[in-house]
């Protein structure tokens, strides 16, 4: 399934009762595999990250230098134009006066004008004891609402453990929390940092990361919308 086969309707219905979306398979098998192997080609990106010594986690990620592979940057540019239409009604709904443009090269224009110009897609690799912390994905003063992972290994085959994190929290609110299992190939879609509670006005913060990973290898793909500074 790609973007212009989802059901935007029903995905922005489990946004607002879920706080997470699953709008199934994105890659295919085959695109999954290739973008592991990617993972060990030094000349596709433009800076790796080891994340236990800035007490991130325990893993690796690495984010994509430009070109973007084909289907990386397709699946940023076909998921963007329904994503910055939810994103710009709940902006309208927390009484926030910045919109998202239409298009992913109009917001991109506009993050580049910022001074964030450095892409943002990124693959993420946990090995046995690896997991990464709550967290938010923001890199300058624009940041895009939503976000999407798409797991590029196989459960219980190329790893145990891992679930998906999420973690939203109103004010004067206890947390709630939510742990996902994907599948190869499967995407969720989720907040980056903020949602729009039922109350008017209010927001619900969010945070992600992934559980420990038991055994084996899990490697997963980041898309973010906006690039960083």
């Amino acid at each position: 399934m790609r973007a212009a086969q989802c059901n935007w309707s029903e995905l922005e219905a489990q946004l607002e009762a879920r706080g997470f979306a699953l709008p199934g398979q994105l890659l295919s098998a085959r695109e999954c595999a290739a973008l592991r192997r990617a993972f060990r080609d030094d000349a596709r990106f433009r800076a790796t990250v080891d994340m236990a010594p800035r007490r991130f986690g325990a893993g690796c990620y690495r984010y994509f230098a430009r070109p973007l592979p084909q289907a990386v940057a397709a699946l940023r540019q076909s998921l963007y134009p329904p994503l910055a239409r939810i994103a710009n009604r709940w902006w309208a709904r927390l009484g926030k006066r910045e919109r998202f443009e239409p298009t992913l090269r109009g917001f991109l224009a506009r993050c580049h004008r910022a001074g964030q110009q450095r892409p943002t897609p990124l693959l993420l690799r946990y090995q046995a004891g690896g997991y990464n912390r709550l967290h938010q994905d923001l890199y300058g003063r624009i940041a895009f609402p939503l976000q999407v992972t798409i797991l590029l290994s196989r459960p219980q085959l190329d790893f145990r453990g891992g679930e998906f994190l999420l973690i939203e929290q109103q004010t004067r609110h206890q947390a709630r929390g939510q742990a996902l299992n994907l599948a190869r190939g499967e995407a969720v879609v989720f907040p980056n940092a903020l949602r729009p509670a039922s109350a008017r006005g209010a927001a619900l913060r969010v945070r992600h990361g992934v559980s420990e990973v038991q055994s084996g290898e899990r490697l997963a793909l980041g898309i973010i919308f906006h690039d960083a500074e």
